[in-house]
């Protein structure tokens, strides 16, 4: 029986993810009004993150590496699926509460790490931020990394050079989360690219070029590497052309 103190797991998956919304969001007051509201606005609209959760893609108890990380979104979101966890509040019908042991942050924006680390310094996981190109910066040992729209901002080759410092910080049976455009839409895969575009602007940063891959070049990249994949569509009811690769390595059970 659970304690009179603590909530009841709601039913209501909806009633819970706005409730875990808030707890990842409240940390952002501190760190100003464009990034309170950025964090409000991307967790909330973006599908992946409650996508995740709802699916279980991101494991318990992980040592988590989130290359391009921004203003560290998904370190808050963690410490706040184990708010709810300890709070007797996760929702019944979701898989177990992602955790995270620990957390590495690389971003290569000053100005985002200077937001995460102003909004999260105090936060019990206490995450680590790196400010770095992710084509330099080491990867370390880890159960989980974590790759969102970030991977064709540089060319092919850098493509494989990253991914294969992550196959090699990966621990046996480790898993890659990877978003990524496919290339063969082309007309959602140009509006991906524009939206993309105004939104590093409007967040203050350059804007590089970019090298795209069709979906069958991503999966095959991925399975070369020691990768078995599946692709989870991320465009339903937008004009987008995304896909999550949930690449998971094979190895001891």
């Amino acid at each position: 029986m659970k304690p009179e103190h603590l909530p009841a797991a709601p039913a209501d998956t909806t009633q819970a993810w706005r409730r875990l919304h808030n707890i990842a969001c409240q940390p952002y007051r501190q760190a100003g009004r464009w990034a309170w509201h950025w964090a409000r606005g991307k967790l909330g609209r973006d599908p992946v993150f409650r996508g995740m959760l709802e699916r279980g893609d991101l494991l318990p108890h992980a040592r988590v590496v989130d290359i391009g990380c921004g203003q560290g979104l998904m370190a808050s979101l963690l410490q706040a699926c184990a708010t709810m966890q300890a709070q007797g509040a996760w929702p019944a019908g979701w898989p177990r509460a992602a955790s995270a042991n620990a957390y590495t942050g690389i971003e290569l924006m000053p100005k985002d790490v200077a937001r995460a680390q102003a909004a999260l310094a105090g936060l019990p996981l206490k995450p680590q931020f790196v400010c770095m190109d992710m084509c330099q910066a080491a990867v370390p040992a880890c159960d989980v990394v974590v790759i969102l729209d970030v991977l064709h901002y540089v060319d092919h080759a850098a493509q494989l050079g990253a991914l294969d410092k992550v196959r090699a910080a990966l621990a046996p049976r480790g898993r890659l989360l990877l978003r990524v455009g496919d290339a063969a839409n082309q007309r959602g895969f140009a509006i991906s690219q524009w939206v993309d575009h105004v939104v590093t602007v409007a967040r203050g940063h350059r804007v590089p070029p970019t090298w795209g891959r069709t979906l069958p070049e991503w999966e095959a990249l991925l399975r070369g590497l020691g990768f078995v994949v599946r692709s989870i569509p991320q465009s339903q009811g937008t004009p987008f052309a995304n896909v999550l690769l949930v690449a998971d390595l094979q190895g001891p059970a």
